[in-house]
Parts: C-alpha cells; structure tokens; sequence
C-alpha cells in the first residue's frame, strides 16, 4: 500500500522531534525538515487460504521482485496436476491412433472432431491445475526489505499476511512547508536532503508530488522529494532537512 502525507500528523511529528517549527532559515537557504520514509509498505498475504510449508526469509533481508518467500502445503494440488497430465497424455496418444482410422474413413469426421475437442479440454484442465498449483507460491511483489514477518511454518494463512515488506529504492521524504512558499515548488525541481545522526552527507533528490490542498489550521501544505537509493546506503525512518533549489 502507497503511503499517502497526512500532513497534521506530519507536522506534529516534526514539532515534537525538533522542539521548533518544521523549516528555519532565510531566502534561498530556507531549510525545511522532513521525515526518510519507504515508498512502499507491502502486506504480503496469499490468495488463497492454506498451511504454510516453508518461509525463505527472515526480517531484515533484502529481496527481490519475484523472489519466492514462502510455500503453502501442496500434496492436493500437485496430485491434481498429474492427474490433468496423464489424462492429457492419453488423449493425445488416442488422437494419434484414431488418426489412421480417420484417413481410411472408419471413423467419421464427428468423431475425430470430438476427440480433439477433448484434448483441448484437457489442455485447458491440466494449465488450471497448474495455476492452482502455482498459487500456493508466494512471490515478492518488488525489490525491498522484510521489516516484519508474522507467520512460519506450519501456521495458517487466512486473510492475514505472512510479513510486511518495504521498498526503499526509491525513498520517500515527506516536507511540510509554509504556505508562503505555495507555487515556488514544483514537480520535477531539484532538493538537497540532509539525513540526520547517526548518517551525514547531502543526497539529491526530484520533488514528485506537492499539493494543492492548504493545511489551513498549520498554514502549509505537504511535499514529497523522491531520493534513489540503489545501494541502500539510507535507512528509512530517518528526520532530515531538507531545501529545494
């Protein structure tokens, strides 16, 4: 799930962990803080309902899309899909004996015409045992981090998750800035994010969203700076400042 800027939390959030308001300095060096944060949260759960086998990963692993972390108990649906199979195969095998029989007209083009038909069933029963099959395999949906695993092996698997994964290439940093500023800031400019202890250093970053809906109570509006992160050198979870060039 996307993470949407709820901008009163925001700013409460950064009020409290500064002791001040959320930007300080003047003119072109206006400074504003901000809070690192993943770009995606996932849940990742299964489709569909089962006991799990096996889980391929523990919290704080990096993985890939389409890296497998857990299995569901299989032994039905695996045996369905050799069942589809060796009916297939001797459907197939009878449409080729029946072949000589159709050439020498002992057999009508109806019946031959049946058969096939039938190993087209067939074809077709056999891909959806193996789309059963293929769904007791749970898959990363993107390339992240496992922050929290829920369930292992040998628990169910309901409409729960099995464990929460984030993405954290690219990140997210979340700017509330002042109404004073609305129109000064838009998509596509550049930002300097300075991450705070224990990390130094000043990464680049694109402004990607900014709203247009005023925070009339706070007089801001919120802001977000994607930052690559391709080696994982930035955790998310970290306060930073944050100016927009």
């Amino acid at each position: 799930m996307r993470k949407a800027v709820v901008i009163g939390w925001c700013i409460a959030a950064l009020l409290s962990a500064a002791g001040g308001p959320a930007w300080s300095g003047e003119g072109d060096d206006l400074f504003h803080r901000g809070i690192i944060e993943p770009s995606e949260v996932i849940e990742v759960s299964s489709q569909v309902p089962g006991i799990i086998e096996s889980v391929a990963v523990e919290r704080g692993e990096r993985i890939r899309g389409g890296q497998t972390l857990a299995v569901l108990k299989s032994g039905v649906e695996t045996a369905q899909v050799e069942l589809a199979r060796a009916r297939l195969d001797f459907g197939k095998r009878r449409v080729l004996r029946n072949e000589e029989l159709y050439q020498k007209q002992m057999i009508s083009i109806h019946e031959k015409d049946e058969m096939e038909t039938e190993v087209r069933i067939m074809e077709l029963q056999l891909q959806e045992a193996l789309e059963r099959l293929k769904l007791r395999t749970i898959v990363s949906p993107v390339t992240g981090t496992v922050v929290e695993r829920h369930l292992g092996p040998g628990e169910y698997i309901g409409e729960g998750s099995i464990m929460r994964i984030a993405r954290i290439n690219p990140l997210n940093v979340e700017v509330v800035v002042p109404v004073d500023l609305y129109g000064t800031i838009a998509k596509g400019m550049k930002a300097e994010v300075r991450p705070e202890l224990p990390l130094r250093g000043v990464f680049q970053g694109t402004v990607v969203i900014v709203d247009e809906v005023i925070d009339a109570a706070s007089g801001t509006f919120g802001v977000r700076v994607e930052l690559s992160n391709p080696d994982h050198r930035l955790p998310a979870g970290l306060n930073c400042t944050v100016r927009f060039q």
